[in-house]
């Protein structure tokens, strides 16, 4: 059993940066992927973005080029960069781990809310 701990979340302004923080209780090391989901009320779970354990970087359109995803098998941490926020990006955010043969562990979120 995996258990994240998602921290960093809170209130920002519109154009104004925030750092999320993910610590995992075991190795992520071998985890398959790790990813940063998001759910805006009424709205579904949506992935923002997520790196492999090879590396390999996907995003939503909606933040390229905006946040940034970065993983820490050392630390046991994944890390999401946010700038140039939106009002639009306002949601709970989730930490999601990906062991595979359906090991797939949630964090319980962090809110993130980004007001005009």
């Amino acid at each position: 059993q995996v258990q994240l701990v998602e921290s960093g979340g809170g209130l920002v302004q519109a154009g104004g940066s925030l750092r999320l923080s993910c610590a995992a209780s075991g190795r992520i090391i071998s985890a398959n992927f790790m990813g940063w989901y998001r759910q805006a009320p009424g709205k579904q779970r949506e992935l923002v973005a997520g790196i492999s354990r090879g590396g390999s970087i996907n995003y939503v359109d909606s933040v390229k080029g905006r946040f940034t995803i970065s993983r820490d098998n050392a630390k046991n941490t994944v890390s999401l960069q946010m700038n140039s926020l939106k009002p639009e990006d306002t949601a709970v955010y989730y930490c999601n781990a990906d062991f595979g043969y359906y090991r797939v562990y949630w964090g319980q979120g962090t809110q993130v809310t980004v007001s005009s």
